[in-house]
């Protein structure tokens, strides 16, 4: 594929995902995933800086990336983990306060963020964090990314709930459940032949 045309499609993709974070789910708290859920639990119980756990858990993740998925969907995860944070950064700066109520935010937010995801799955990318594990495992097993990835973010998110606070985490679970089945249809799915005549280029 194009190398400006694929960049414009995961530059858009982790854009929505971006915005899912910053205006859905972050401003109630909702972890988005299980990187962020170690980084609560680690801040949690050894006062270590959320970044400090972050950037290590990305880092460690996109050296298994270049070994795994190879060297190209390395570079790429980096371009959309930049995107994101860009995204996320820019509309936290700009934005204050919730949408709607919470729950109408977490449907918004986590439909959003499954469309967003799955593009990257669908193009061989990711967002960094737990979503390269669950790339590497279903690349690997041949598993579903979806359900993958829900079973590790709910397993981090479950034992974050236990230890730190249940509620939220509750939440957590439920933007994983549906972002996770969007993902997987849009993985699944046949796209139009437009999209799919991008990704055979």
């Amino acid at each position: 594929m194009n190398v400006v045309r694929k960049g414009t499609i995961l530059g858009i993709a982790a854009s929505i995902q971006g915005l899912a974070m910053a205006i859905f789910l972050f401003p109630h708290f909702i972890p988005s995933g299980g990187a962020a859920s170690v980084s609560v639990l680690l801040n949690y119980l050894l006062h270590v800086p959320f970044a400090i756990t972050l950037w290590v858990l990305n880092a460690s993740l996109l050296l298994a990336a270049v070994k795994w998925l190879g060297k190209e969907n390395a570079l790429w995860t980096m371009y959309c983990v930049t995107v994101t944070s860009f995204v996320v950064n820019f509309l936290n700066s700009h934005l204050i306060g919730t949408v709607s109520f919470i729950f109408v935010d977490l449907l918004i937010g986590s439909i959003l963020f499954g469309i967003g995801i799955g593009i990257l799955f669908r193009m061989g990318a990711s967002s960094g964090g737990m979503d390269i594990l669950a790339l590497i495992i279903s690349k690997l097993k041949g598993y579903t990314p979806g359900k993958t990835l829900f079973f590790i973010n709910g397993s981090v998110l479950l034992l974050t709930g236990i230890v730190v606070d249940l509620k939220i985490i509750l939440f957590a679970l439920a933007c994983q459940f549906i972002g996770t089945r969007i993902l997987d249809i849009i993985c699944q799915v046949e796209f139009k032949r437009s999209l799919n005549r991008l990704e055979n280029q």
